[in-house]
């Protein structure tokens, strides 16, 4: 906030107010020199008016040395008329018995020939000149005692002395006048002064003051304005510097908005979290998706401790925290007993004097990483496991044949019949591990066509009901279970990979004829819901538990290994049907409940076609 300066406290009233207080102490100082001087001169001239001429001395010695008192008396007195002037007051003269023998002041004639009274008289062989100034009534004197010598006769010596009193009125009149004339000079000069000084310092503070008003300006992000050039001096410059200054900030901060606005842009839209911290650990800045992992918000966040955000253990600073580990793995709760790890690098801010201005972490989600790599290591602990397992049976028989079982004919093919079978079953899985690696790769061929899925729904099932009659006819013992058919009466076409699909048929049907009690009921049905058709089959057996029907349609994975194995299962079928369905852009889903039986669903999109259309494609 820009707080308004009194006058009184601006630079333009002190910069006056020294300039005016400059000439007043310049003025004082001449003044008094100068009136000094002149009151010193005019002490001079005045003294000197004073001076008793040498030839007057002589003329009141031979005048005291007459025995005439009377006719030198009147010699004194025409003496004493002769040296009178404006400036004297009164003159005395004085014998050497201290008689007063002449007078100026006619009003004090009376006082000659009496004794004089006046304590500045003094009259010894050694007498000097006496000058002094005395303020009498009011008024100052100066007053002069002057020895009268006699170099002649018995006389030799002080015959007497003249007293001169002068009033100094008109020296101090004159001083006085001065005075005045130079306080009146001292006042208008004062006043001009001011009035100069007024100029000179609104000339000084006015370009001042603009460029203030600027850097508040640029201050406030304001960097329109330019501060105006009075001249090619100091202040011109500064102020052209001022102007630089303002175009320099205004391109600087737009670079910084920009590169500020590039990296929240950054931020913002990074898949990966980001926090910066200060030099004491305290949360800066942190983007979206770092708040999204830790659940928080930004209010929650800014000015809490990363350590604490990551519940670790409290460390002395940054520092000593990354000296002993620059990346980790942080394992958070989502809910509903689901786990997102996340991989946190961490990284100094650094100033290039080594000085530790903060901290960036990075924290990347590899839930779906650890997970994948999970499960190859699974996928690859299953595939051994399947593959070791006839592996060891054909061994086992082989070693047994090698040793002399072929030449018994009841167990010789017997051994050979189940090597046989086993070797089936590993080619089977590698089958289906080939055909999994190829849709994983996308690799794997469509070959797509329009079919009436009833028709084809219904060609799939006749295999079966063709294994039920041929295994009556031979009266074979098998399971005897029952196919259900509600395929509906109206057409519904679909384009999809024949083959393919038959395999995923064939799958479910065959899982369900398994699992399915002795005497169950298979029940197909194909329904059309919006733009979809539904395929389900479901049957009468054991169901799946809860807990394994997510993990159903995973690869080699089984609700009852050992059922599973003894059947010939490779674990793989759900999952091959699974990618199959898929890449029709399709889905596949079971529900299922224990000791009821399951139900597995096919959905498939569906374009119905108009009437007319060639069929020459189906």
């Amino acid at each position: 906030m820009n707080k308004k300066i009194g006058f009184f406290q601006s630079i333009h009233f002190k910069i006056s107010i020294v300039f005016i207080l400059l000439l007043l102490a310049t003025i004082e100082i001449i003044g008094a020199y100068f009136t000094q001087q002149l009151q010193r001169e005019n002490m001079d001239t005045f003294k000197t008016s004073l001076q008793v001429k040498p030839y007057t001395n002589t003329q009141l010695a031979e005048q005291l040395n007459k025995t005439d008192t009377k006719a030198a008396n009147t010699e004194i007195a025409n003496i004493i008329s002769d040296m009178s002037n404006s400036q004297i007051t009164d003159i005395q003269v004085i014998d050497n018995k201290e008689t007063i023998r002449g007078i100026s002041n006619y009003s004090s004639r009376d006082l000659i020939g009496q004794r004089s009274t006046d304590p500045d008289i003094r009259l010894t062989d050694n007498s000097k000149s006496l000058y002094k100034t005395r303020v009498i009534n009011g008024e100052n004197y100066y007053i002069q005692v002057l020895p009268i010598t006699s170099n002649t006769g018995d006389n030799n010596g002080i015959v007497g002395l003249i007293y001169i009193k002068a009033s100094m009125s008109s020296v101090y009149s004159s001083i006085q006048n001065v005075m005045v004339i130079f306080l009146t000079a001292s006042l208008v000069a004062s006043l001009l002064g001011a009035v100069i000084a007024l100029f000179i310092a609104r000339a000084v503070t006015m370009p001042i003051d603009e460029m203030k008003k600027q850097a508040i300006r640029i201050a406030n992000g304001d960097y329109s304005g330019q501060v105006k050039v009075y001249g090619q001096d100091e202040l011109g410059q500064l102020a052209q510097a001022v102007n630089n200054l303002s175009i320099r900030v205004e391109e600087a901060q737009e670079a910084s908005d920009s590169e500020r606005r590039r990296l929240d842009n950054v931020l913002a839209h990074m898949t990966d979290g980001v926090i910066a911290t200060d030099r004491h650990g305290k949360i800066t800045i942190i983007n979206e998706t770092a708040m999204q992992l830790f659940d928080c918000t930004q209010e929650e966040t800014i000015g809490e401790s990363v350590m604490t955000l990551l519940d670790v253990e409290s460390e002395d600073n940054i520092q000593k925290f990354l000296e002993k580990r620059t990346e980790m793995f942080i394992t958070l709760s989502e809910g509903h007993g689901q786990e997102i790890i996340l991989h946190a690098n961490f990284s100094l801010i650094q100033r290039i004097t080594g000085f530790v201005s903060g901290m960036v972490c990075v924290f990347h989600d590899v839930t779906e990483q650890q997970q994948n790599e999970q499960e190859q290591r699974q996928f690859v602990s299953n595939v051994s496991h399947e593959l070791r397992t006839p592996l060891t049976s054909v061994r086992s028989y082989i070693e047994a044949l090698n040793d002399g079982a072929w030449q018994d004919p009841d167990i010789a093919p017997e051994f050979l019949k189940v090597t046989q079978e086993e070797t089936d079953r590993m080619i089977r899985m590698i089958n289906d591990l080939l055909n999994l690696s190829r849709m994983d790769q996308g690799t794997s061929k469509m070959n797509l066509e329009w079919v009436n899925l009833n028709e084809f729904v219904s060609y799939v099932l006749n295999r079966f009901d063709m294994i039920i009659k041929n295994n009556q006819e031979d009266q074979q013992k098998s399971k005897d279970y029952t196919i259900k058919r509600e395929l509906g009466s109206h057409d519904l076409w679909a384009e999809i990979d024949t083959d393919k699909m038959t395999q995923v048929i064939d799958n479910i049907v065959n899982n369900a004829i398994n699992y399915s009690p002795d005497g169950g009921v298979i029940t197909v049905r194909l329904v059309k819901a919006a733009n979809r058709v539904i395929i389900s089959i479901s049957d009468q057996g054991l169901g799946i538990p809860r807990k394994d029907i997510n993990k159903i349609f995973d690869r080699f994975y089984r609700v009852d290994k050992a059922r599973s194995r003894h059947q010939g299962g490779t674990g793989l079928g759900l999952a091959i049907s699974k990618e199959v369905v898929e890449s029709h852009k399709g889905r596949i889903w079971v529900e299922s409940t224990e000791g009821k039986g399951s139900t597995f669903y096919i959905s498939l999109p569906f374009e119905p076609l108009n009437e007319g259309e060639p069929w020459d494609a189906v």
